[in-house]
């Protein structure tokens, strides 16, 4: 199995690439930076920090999005940290960013209203969170509801049909999305402890 995790310059990509050696031993690990690298993947793995222009710009300059969006069709696909935030057709940052368009929908700023009880959120997000799993998924098996994730974030999907999991953080926003062959999951499965490690071999075992 080959795995492409895409390279694109957003983010220290050393703590993915060391988790799925932990969980996908007999993989072959690729750091995609060309349209050649995702073609001949088996399955694609995009992560990524960081604005999102900034983000969208570093796939159109590597000439991405084609073999992305191709991928996108065909293989098992997942979308972790900004991955999710990068599948959705729209997002308020940066003054208003088309995303890859895998999902309808769109990514809102984390407003300063926004309470935690009696408290107004800090923003970022940044810290541990419960995922309460709201629809069956081969990605959450061996993964107990409301299992503890990592998240440093200012920006989260809004409302979706397509949400496997939610997390409330001033509000209740979908911390994981799939439909079909491609998924994303907001937090960071590689900071994640177990229930991230597990995610990620779920991703790995995948048929969907």
């Amino acid at each position: 199995m080959r795995i492409a995790i895409i390279d694109y310059g957003m983010g220290n990509l050393h703590s993915v690439h060391k988790a799925l050696q932990n969980v996908a031993p007999t993989a072959k690990l690729c750091l995609a930076t060309a349209a050649a690298d995702i073609r001949q993947a088996d399955r694609i793995l995009l992560p990524g920090q960081g604005a999102i222009a900034a983000c969208m710009r570093a796939l159109q300059d590597l000439d991405l999005i084609d073999a992305l969006q191709t991928a996108a069709r065909e293989k098992p696909f997942l979308g972790i940290c900004i991955g999710p935030q990068l599948m959705m057709r729209r997002s308020e940052e940066n003054g208003g960013v088309d995303g890859l368009g895998f999902f309808e929908g769109e990514v809102r700023r984390f407003r300063p209203d926004y309470r935690d009880g009696d408290a107004p959120i800090k923003i970022p997000h940044m810290g541990w969170n419960r995922i309460r799993q709201s629809q069956a998924h081969p990605l959450w098996q061996h993964i107990e509801d409301n299992s503890y994730f990592y998240y440093v974030h200012s920006y989260h999907l809004s409302s979706n049909p397509h949400s496997i999991g939610s997390t409330q953080y001033g509000i209740v926003f979908p911390a994981a999305i799939a439909r079909d062959n491609i998924a994303g999951l907001q937090a960071h499965p590689e900071k994640s402890a177990q229930a991230g490690l597990q995610f990620l071999a779920n991703f790995v075992n995948w048929q969907p």
